[in-house]
This record gives structure tokens, sequence and C-alpha cells, in this order.
């Protein structure tokens, strides 16, 4: 029997995923007992822009954080939109996750950009916010700022980003299971694990 894999896609700077997370881990928690694999993959969410977000935008998104922490209760610092110069810019965040993959620490970067950028109002968008990051979570601060402006990190991550983008997916987060050579979207319950983990292992004891 070939071994399940869910793909798990993501962006560091999507406030839905922020949201998702507390489930996310119960339900990774559960999927890892089961021997299922887990594969972080990053979507894209924003190319690189050093401009500054429009104010129309800006109000959107303020808008969806106060969605989400309506029906979720997820934590929002609201004072990042007053306290830095918001930038529709994500993939500098995920070329960092993806670095710190190859040490063995895409979570411990993933949670930290989201802290960061969630509750103390600092910006992932900048190299600068990234670097200390990348510090706090173990990794040689001066190799990664190198890594982050490399050619050869960026092409990995516009591989990745065409390969999400391939996949059965409607935006971040999106969960898509791999088994016995077929490919299945995976509905994601944002405040109930239980419910799509039933789905999974559904599909999985089908095959």
């Amino acid at each position: 029997m070939n071994q399940a894999v869910l793909h798990y896609v993501y962006d560091p700077m999507c406030s839905w995923c922020w949201g998702f997370k507390k489930t996310w881990l119960q339900l990774e928690k559960m999927l890892t007992k089961d021997d299922i694999e887990i594969k972080y993959q990053l979507g894209g969410l924003a190319p690189d822009s050093d401009q500054v977000m429009p104010v129309e935008l800006q109000q959107t998104l303020q808008g969806i954080w106060r969605t989400i922490h309506t029906k979720l209760d997820t934590e929002f610092n609201f004072d990042f939109w007053t306290e830095c110069q918001p930038q529709r810019s994500t993939y500098p965040a995920c070329r960092a996750c993806l670095i710190a993959r190859e040490e063995g620490k895409e979570q411990e970067m993933l949670l930290a950009i989201q802290q960061a950028y969630y509750l103390q109002a600092k910006n992932p968008s900048l190299s600068s916010t990234l670097i200390a990051l990348a510090e706090q979570v173990g990794l040689d601060s001066e190799r990664f700022a190198t890594q982050l402006i490399s050619q050869e990190v960026n092409a990995k991550l516009m591989e990745e980003i065409s390969g999400s983008r391939a996949m059965p997916i409607q935006g971040f987060p999106s969960l898509v299971l791999t088994v016995a050579g077929e490919v299945f979207p995976i509905a994601i319950d944002y405040s109930d694990w239980q419910k799509t983990y039933m789905q999974i292992k559904q599909l999985i004891n089908d095959k």
C-alpha cells in the first residue's frame, strides 16, 4: 500500500492560515500518529514589491482580520496597520520558510513569522524582520541574509509555487491528499479538526 501524503499548502502571511493554526496543529498531530506523511508546501500569495499597500487594500485586509477574529476567536494586533508600512509582498516570507526547511526549522520559522506579523506588529515583508526571526529560531543570520536574496532560493520558490498552483486548491490554506496515485482536495473545517480527519481517513481506507 502506498503511503498517503497530505500536502499543507500555505503562505506564512495568509491570515486564514493563522486562523487555522490551532486546528491544523491538532489535525497534524493525529495524522502523524497514523503514519501519514505531512508535506508543507508554499503557495505564494503576493509577489515581491516595495510599494506601500493601497489604503483600500489595507482596509479590506483589516476587515478580513476582524472576520477571522469574530468567527474563530483568533488574536490579531491591529497596531500593525499604524506602526508599519504594509506591503503586499509575501514572497520574502515564503523564501524564509524555504531556507528554514533546509535546516529542519520550517515550522518554527512559520510560527515566528505569524507571531511577528499578527501579534507583535512587525512587518515580515522586510528582510530586516526576517533576518531577526531567523536568528530567533537558531539559523545563522548572515548565511540566511545571503540566501534570502539568492537566485537559487528564488528559483526553488518559483518551482514550488508552480507545483502548488497545479494542485486542486482554491486558495490558502489548502489540504491535498495523495494516495494510491490519486489526488484529492480536502475540505477544511477551521474549528473542528475531527471532521477533516475523518474525511482523510475515509479516503485512505477506501483505497
